[in-house]
Order: C-alpha cells, then structure tokens, then sequence
C-alpha cells in the first residue's frame, strides 16, 4: 500500500457567512507561502479567487474557487467559498471534496447565518471541523465575549489552539504554550484545557499524564488530536487578521500538522448499489496502486475550453492520457489533459493521487455528482448524495430580440450545469421560461452574467407560483380508448385507483395486473400515460404529486392493441381517477430570516404578518441589527425586495429556504380553478 503522497496532502473548505474575509484570508495564506507575491484586495478585484467579472463588479463571490499552497512539505487544496446563502449550492458542493471545514467568523459580526448553517451541514457529513476568528485587530470588538458565544451556539468542545496578543497583532500558540500574553483569557489555563480534552482520547497517554504530571510530546499529541478531530470532541478556534497576517502561520501550521490527511480523516460515504439491490456501504482507500475513484463536485463552463469536471480523488491514481467512466458509462473517456486549478488558471500536471483536488475539460459525459473510476467493478459505486435547498425564487425571462430563444435555452443550459441551486423551468400553457434560485441576489448575478458574457438581453417579469396539486382521497379511473378508422386500429383499456401519499413522499407507480390483461410491454406505455396526466392537473393545471397509482386490470387486442392507445388510455383514467379523488391546491411555504437595524423590527413584523406570515422568533444580532426569522407562502414575496428595501431605509437583507408546501385556502383554489381549461376526457 503506497499512501506516501496522500500523507502529505491536505483538502480544506473555507466556509462562513458573506464579507466575514475568506477570500483576503485565501489571499494571505498565499502570499505566506510564496504562491503569489503580494496579497490582493477584493475592494481592487485583483484577488486569484474572485476572478469572475461579474464577482469583481459585485464585490463578493458567486462561486467556489480552488487554490493549492505549500507549506512545511505539504500540500494544501484549499476551496474558497460563498458566503451569502444565495449561493449555497457552491458552499455545499464543495463539502464532498474536503476533509475539513474551516469555519471563517467575523470579531465584528459574530456568528452569522451561513455559519451556523455549514458548521451543522459539515458535521452531519463527517468532516473534521476548525473555527476561524477573523479581523482580530478591529475596533470595538470583544472577543471573550465572541468565544463564550462560540461555545454557547458549537458546543463546550470548542477549545482554544491559539490567543490574540498585542491588540491582535500577533497570535500565541496553544498546543506548545504554557504560558505569555494574550489579548484577553489565561494562555496557562487554555493549554491546560486543551491538553486535558486530548489525553482523554488515548488512555494509556491519559494514565502517564496523570502519574507524571508532564505534557505529552507533540509526537504523542498528534493521533489524539486526529482522534478528537474525528469524532467532534475537539473543535480548535484559531484567531487570525486576514489583513495584516496575524494568526497567518500559526493557521498554516495548523493545517500542515493538525488537519487530517486523506487517511486519517472520516472515510468518504460511498455506497454500492447496483438497479434493485439494496445499497451496500463501499469503504474507498485511499491507496494510490488501487483501481480509480473520484467524485464530481463541481462543473464549470468555460467560454474557452468548454464544460470542465472538477473532483476530488479519493482512491488510485488519475494519470495524463489514462482512460476513465464517468458513472454507469460503458465507454471510457481518454484524459487527454488533467489540470489542477489556481483560480482562474488551469495548471497542467501529470497525475493526481488520492487526496488531490484536479479537473478534465471537454469531457460531456462528466456530470456533477458522478463518479469517476477506471474499472467496470465500480460502475454502481456512488457518493451519498448532498442535499441542496430547493430553489423557489423564480422570474420569467424572454429575449429582447427575436432569434435569440435558441441561443437563450443554450446559455441557461450551461448555467444550469454549473449550478445544483438553479434550475429553468419551460411552461408550455403559460408559454413561459422561468429561472429558479435561491433569491432575488442569486437571479440577478444570473442575469448580470448573461448580458456581459453572453451578450444576451432579457426582458423579465414575475412568473406564476410553482403551485401543485395532491389528493386528499381514494378514487376509480377506467378508459378504454378504441379508434377505428380503415385499416390498422388502436386499442387499449386501463382500469386504476389512485390513493394519497404523505405531503414529500412523490408518486408511486404499482402494477398489480394479472393474467396479462396488460401484457407487460405495454406497460411503459401505461405508466408514460399517467405521467402525462400527473403532468397535466385536474383543478388548476398544475402538476400531481404526492399520490400513488396502482393498476389493476385492463384489456388489449391481438391486432389493435398498441402503444399510443395505452397511453391515452392511461391518461385518461388518472385524471378521471382524481378528479373524483377530491383534488386540491398546495402552494409552496417557505423559511425567511430578515436582518435589520432594531429599529425597523416592528415595521418587519408587521408587514410579515400582513403577508399571511407567521413570526418563529427574533434574535439580536451585532452592530445593533436583529434577525427575524418566519416562515410565509413564496406567492406573497415578489415585491419583497423594494418592500424590504423601503422599510429599513436600504439596510436590511434576507434569505429564503424552501419548507413545505401546504393547502390554499377555498378562495384561492376557487380562483386558480376558474382561470384553467381542463383537458378534454373525450376521445382524441
């Protein structure tokens, strides 16, 4: 087994909530290393992550961004990530790739939303986790008080490996420190802490301790501290300023000496699962002389080399002109250039090992979230899939010009690759394309993109509400479909029920027909038949969900029975089925957190509440802003931006998460009911 090289390797996400200083953080850490000459400022839109027009006009990232340092022999892939949740879909992808999470926290703001979020998100995923305190050397802050927060939100194993000293100028190391100055707490008693939580992960380390009284090397601290990293007892908080470089080199000791390597940190969740089988856990090693795995988290489209898959290795070794499978592909692909990425700037190497961050351009097979392997025993290994929020902000969008629709479906193609949060969405009743994100920020640096890169012009306008439909009850449908007109006929019948399923659970499709009244190859035909009605709505057009259909009998004919008979057939017996089945309308709810100044809470509520919004709770925030947090149906947030805007004199800001979807009220399902023409149950 050959691990030489993944030793020495080290895969780490920069994670936390916007303007906390991730990306000047990067940016430091490079130029400590000597893999650039000066440090960038993101006010200057000169810094290597945020290489993007449109991320340099906005001042703020928009997507992950990978870099590579090196330091005390090793080599770190470090991923800069967005902080806004907007942009949640980059932060979370890049969760797959890393093995840990730097979680970055601003000394002016506290912890802020995106913070909390990830820290859970990357705790859920096994990663080892690290709390990072930037901008130190700010005025009016308190960092004792930040730290108790910390603790009181993270838990008690948060445990200090650094202290700001000299008014934040400077850092003192824990691990090796008994004592000397600190900004503020005891530098003995935070030693002493810290190595009384890591000798209780090694019990013959933990009895020498106790009988000799002396502090264990850091030879011997070093797979305890792996051990806690592992299993959540240790959470290190480190301090750095991101701008002057306090804390700069003891964070990269930190990372070269203390973070987990490919071997040490909680294995990757891969599964086995071949079609029909029950999923089996598959244990990756990470082993340079086994057959390849890497997994896709990340795609870009880049204007000059085309779609570009960006993974993680996780075990074998990716070699230049090798061939590999993209997922279940029963064709290899031959990796004719195999790149690593600092920002924008694709550097070309000869083979990647396991723990390496890499990327292969001009492979279409390559999709986000596949696997990547070399041999066909892999073909069913897959990752444990992310979850992403749903995205339900939504705007319809045509071109200005004629002649553009086709050039305009190929770009949201493209953005649509790049992006597990946004989706596009063509209404063929409405004849309506409609874009989905995660906010009105996500959307608008969607459509800033396309008029400076694409040169492609839009016109847009509010689009209708992503409403669906369900059924409350149980309900016959039968169709026999028979058409008869010279010649060869058409025939089918199709006798089902439908019955409801839990509010998430989907649709069901069950084949309980005996005897062969529906010989079995037409039974696709017969399940596409119930698609299209699923599609189709029975009260406001809008498509089924949450029900099962089971079929049960049904006839053909020796000579007339085909495929496009059982699909009318089919069609037609589901909606007869719900219509009778007591349909209703369901409208999407979801999750808002609003931050303010304190003295707009009353007029947010307020308005909230008359919006059909109900208020879950209130919590201060630095800097004399609070953040409410509610929940409200999506159909009343379309003007909630120049709302927003108006109420807290431009300050305030929100983000939104999909929750449930949950019944209209008579009224409105009365309304939408009546603005829709159902189709026709007679034969075609």
């Amino acid at each position: 087994m050959s691990l030489n090289l993944s030793t020495k390797i080290r895969a780490v996400a920069l994670v936390g909530h916007g303007a906390v200083g991730k990306t000047t953080l990067v940016e430091s850490l490079l130029a400590a290393t000597g893999a650039i000459a000066s440090r960038g400022a993101v006010e200057k839109g000169n810094t290597v992550c945020d290489f993007d027009p449109v991320e340099k006009q906005l001042g703020f990232s928009l997507q992950s961004s990978l870099v590579s340092l090196n330091t005390a022999d090793t080599l770190i892939h470090l991923i800069d990530t967005p902080g806004y949740p907007d942009f949640a879909g980059q932060t979370i992808g890049a969760l797959a790739a890393v093995d840990t999470a730097l979680i970055v926290i601003s000394a002016q703001t506290g912890i802020e939303l995106t913070a909390e979020r990830m820290f859970d998100l990357a705790g859920e995923r096994g990663l080892c986790r690290m709390i990072v305190i930037n901008k130190i050397d700010a005025e009016n802050i308190d960092l004792n008080a930040l730290v108790d927060q910390v603790r009181e939100r993270f838990g008690k194993q948060c445990l200090l490996l650094d202290l700001p000293t000299q008014h934040g100028q400077d850092v003192v190391e824990l691990l090796g420190h008994d004592d000397g100055e600190s900004d503020f707490a005891s530098v003995a008693a935070a030693h002493r802490a810290l190595i009384d939580q890591l000798v209780e992960e090694d019990d013959d380390l933990m009895a020498r301790y106790l009988e000799d009284g002396t502090d264990p090397s850091p030879q011997e601290l070093h797979a305890p501290f792996e051990k806690a990293l592992r299993e959540g007892h240790l959470i290190p908080i480190l301090f750095v300023s991101a701008k002057t470089g306090a804390g700069v080199p003891q964070l990269l000791d930190a990372l070269a000496k203390l973070a987990p390597n490919p071997a040490e940190g909680n294995p990757p969740p891969f599964y086995k699962g071949e079609p029909g089988a029950e999923p089996q856990a598959f244990a990756a090693q990470p082993d340079d002389a086994l057959h390849v795995l890497a997994h896709v988290f990340k795609i870009v489209v880049d204007p000059f080399i085309g779609k570009v898959g960006v993974f993680r290795v996780h075990q074998g070794t990716i070699r230049k002109e090798g061939q590999l499978f993209a997922g279940s592909a029963k064709r290899p692909f031959k990796v004719a250039h195999l790149y690593r990425l600092q920002g924008k700037e694709y550097v070309e190497v000869p083979a990647l090992v396991p723990g390496d961050i890499g990327a292969v351009a001009k492979v279409d097979e390559i999709d986000f979230d596949c696997v990547l392997h070399d041999s066909h025993d892999e073909d069913d290994i897959h990752l444990k899939p992310l979850v992403f929020p749903q995205p339900m902000q939504g705007l319809a969008v045509q071109t200005k010009r004629k002649g553009d629709e086709q050039r305009l479906f190929e770009i949201l193609h493209k953005l649509e690759l790049e992006d597990p949060c946004f989706t596009v969405e063509r209404h063929p009743g409405t004849n309506e394309t409609i874009i989905r994100g995660l906010g009105d920020m996500h959307l608008r640096s969607k459509m800033l993109r396309m008029q400076q890169q694409f040169k492609l012009e839009l016109d847009t306008s509010v689009p209708q509400i992503a409403y669906r439909e369900t059924i409350l009850g149980k309900a016959e449908g039968h169709c026999r479909h028979k058409k008869q007109s010279g010649g060869a006929g058409q025939f089918g019948e199709v006798m089902l029920r439908v019955e409801p399923l839990a509010r998430g659970a989907g649709f069901e499709f069950v084949d309980i027909v005996k005897g062969g009244a529906i010989p079995g190859v037409f039974m696709a035909a017969v399940e596409k038949g119930v698609q299209q009605a699923l599609a189709e709505g029975a009260v406001g057009g809008f498509p089924l969900h949450d029900l099962r259909v089971i079929v049960h009998d049904g006839k053909t004919h020796a000579v007339d029975g085909k495929e496009v008979a059982f699909v009318a057939a089919a069609r037609k017996a589901t909606l007869e089925a719900v219509r009778a089945a007591n349909p209703i309308v369901l409208e999407p709810l979801v999750n808002i957190e609003v931050v303010a100044p304190e003295s707009a809470i009353g007029d947010l509520t307020g308005d909230l509440a008359s919006k059909r919004g109900h208020i879950t709770g209130t919590q201060p925030r630095p800097a004399g802003t609070v953040a409410i947090s509610g929940q409200m149906p999506l159909a009343e947030l379309g003007d909630y931006q120049s709302r927003l805007k108006s109420l807290t004199g431009g300050q305030g800001s929100y983000s939104l998460a999909f929750s449930h979807y949950a019944q209209v009220s008579a009224d409105t399902q009365a309304k939408l009911a009546a603005a829709f023409k159902p189709a026709n149950l007679g034969d075609d």
